[in-house]
């Protein structure tokens, strides 16, 4: 194993100062979304700590494979039957709205390039579903129905999302911790908060995602730690997958990016029982199978230059969990966001942020904490 590609990275020192009076806030998780809820909640003029037990985007913010893909983890068809058809349009315009979020506070760490939600043969109809559903209710949407060598073998047609990106994921979250300090919140990287009764403000947000916290209670636990492995190849010659590409649910994807490295990850389902866990470390089993992929999708092996894990929330329903834990007048959560983390991830902590300060969010009605615990 070795540390993760988007970590290498150099980060500048973060200059955050102390508060000048009690927090108002506080929140536990310095990755995307505690550096966004951080950044909404001072600029509302609230007084915000931030604590990190490692360094800003050392968590999942820094271990994903780089997507910036608009919706859930649900398809948009799924999410018109389980949420209705005019709350999932609401929620999908409002990822689209969080992916332009993304570019605008990225700059260099984002580039805008489609995504391609491949289909295996098994799952043709499902992807097809989703194609059909997006453009009857008037979203971006493109079909192909053949795909150039080596996807023609192995997959039957793919629906492209033209909107989407890729990203730097740490250098974002690290510039958007940079910009929350800079307006005022206090960052207090490797402190790692042990019991809710160490922190002083009326108002505590878990933003930990997959990786426990032992703050939430009941709650513990049901957003479900995963582990999601990875691996990155020296520069190739050839580019050819500059876009996000991922298919079988999620369990295959992969993209090259500006330096034509391929990045890699998942066949999570090549060992499942082994990876719902949130021990950072790589298998291998899972190695072995991604080794294998790369090599079918190039013809030859090239040098494996990174290998990592990292530990995202699942959650049965695939919504997010966004608000007020149950039981807990001062505790609130953001997290769950079943493998697509970085626009969601970007967007609940806002989301959070705007709830504290008493704005009403018809969209946190299905994220509540409340229906984990039904």
């Amino acid at each position: 194993m070795s540390p993760p590609y988007w970590l290498e990275e150099p980060a500048r020192p973060l200059l955050s100062s102390a508060l000048d009076g009690p927090p108002d806030v506080e929140i536990v998780g310095g990755g995307v979304t505690g550096c966004s809820c951080a950044l909404a909640l001072v600029r509302a003029g609230l007084r915000v700590r931030l604590f990190e037990a490692r360094t800003v985007a050392a968590g999942a913010s820094g271990r994903n494979g780089g997507f910036a893909l608009r919706g859930g983890a649900m398809s948009y068809a799924s999410a018109r039957e389980w949420l209705g058809v005019d709350l999932a349009a609401a929620y999908w315009r409002l990822t689209e709205t969080y992916v332009e979020r993304l570019e605008e506070l990225g700059g260099d760490a984002f580039r805008r390039t489609g995504s391609l939600r491949l289909a295996a043969a098994d799952e043709l109809d499902e992807v097809r579903a989703e194609y059909d559903a997006l453009r009857e209710d008037g979203f971006a949407a493109e079909w192909r129905a053949h795909l150039p060598a080596p996807l023609d073998g192995r997959f039957a047609g793919a629906l492209v999302h033209p909107r989407d990106g890729l990203l730097q994921p740490a250098r974002l979250v690290r510039r958007l911790a940079a910009a929350a300090a800079r307006a005022g919140v206090e960052i207090r990287e490797h402190h790692h908060v042990a019991a809710l009764e160490t922190l002083e403000a009326p108002n505590v947000v878990v933003a930990t995602d997959g990786y426990p916290s032992g703050l939430l209670g009941d709650l513990e636990g049901l957003i479900i730690p995963t582990r999601g492995q990875m691996v990155a190849t020296e520069p190739l010659p050839e580019q050819l997958f500059p876009l996000p590409h991922y298919g079988r649910h999620g369990y295959d994807y992969w993209h090259q990016n500006d330096e034509g490295r391929l990045l890699v990850g998942g066949f999570r389902d090549a060992d499942m029982d082994s990876e719902f866990t949130a021990v950072e470390e790589t298998t291998p089993r899972i190695q072995g199978a991604l080794e294998e992929f790369v090599e079918e999708l190039l013809g030859r092996r090239p040098e494996i230059t990174h290998r990592w894990a990292g530990v995202f929330g699942l959650v049965p329903d695939l919504m997010p969990v966004v608000g007020r834990v149950p039981g807990h007048d001062r505790l609130w959560v953001a997290g769950g966001y079943s493998g697509h983390g970085n626009v969601l991830g970007l967007m609940c902590g806002e989301l959070a942020a705007r709830a504290i300060i008493g704005e009403e969010q018809p969209l946190l009605e299905p994220m509540s904490p409340s229906r984990l615990l039904a």
